[in-house]
């Protein structure tokens, strides 16, 4: 049965409801591709594992997620225009490979979170980018079976609730300042 600590394999479709009520399929988790997350470690939104608890390999889901439970509202302050120059590259040239209108780019706010933005229009002078998640004032419809269940080793629970070894560095990869090596998990320190 799923419950905390336990590392569930499922297969799902992903499903939004436009303004005609037609839904559209808009993610998959397939059999050559499940998801896997490990149940109860904040893995998967909370509404979502709600929903999964209880139950047990072999079952079958149908379930919806409000948006509010979800990604919550679109917000139109989240749509922004940014000076050109803060996308140039260490040539001094605005970065087309990475900053293309569809495209999702890490940014970082004053307090040095990462947040991911879409990139929505690139004008002369500014780039407008899109701070809401994709799914963002969407109900999400979920279709699927759970595949697989098991119980999480002590090590997949050591490395979920303490992903850097030297103690995260919390944004600022490689800002640290530990000697953490090369298994660190991301801190970027070698």
């Amino acid at each position: 049965m799923i419950e905390k600590e336990k590392v569930v394999t499922c297969i799902y479709s992903m499903y939004v409801t436009d303004e005609n009520g037609k839904e559209s399929l808009i993610e998959q988790a397939t059999a050559e591709r499940p998801l896997i997350y490990c149940h109860g470690e904040g893995m998967m939104l909370p509404k979502f594992e709600e929903h999964m608890t209880g139950l047990n390999k072999g079952d079958k889901f149908d379930f919806v997620i409000a948006c509010n439970d979800a990604y919550g509202e679109y917000d139109e302050r989240g749509v922004i225009k940014l000076e050109k120059q803060i996308f140039f590259n260490g040539d001094g040239e605005f970065d087309k490979e990475h900053v293309f209108i569809g495209n999702i780019i890490p940014m970082r706010t004053a307090d040095g979170q990462i947040v991911n933005a879409q990139v929505v229009e690139i004008g002369e002078n500014e780039v407008t980018i899109d701070l809401n998640h994709p799914y963002a004032g969407e109900d999400l419809h979920f279709v699927g079976e759970v595949t697989d269940l098991r119980d999480a080793d002590p090590k997949e629970l050591e490395a979920i609730r303490n992903p850097h070894k030297c103690g995260g560095c919390k944004g600022n990869c490689g800002d640290c300042g530990s000697d953490c090596g090369s298994d660190c998990g991301g801190c970027g320190k070698e």
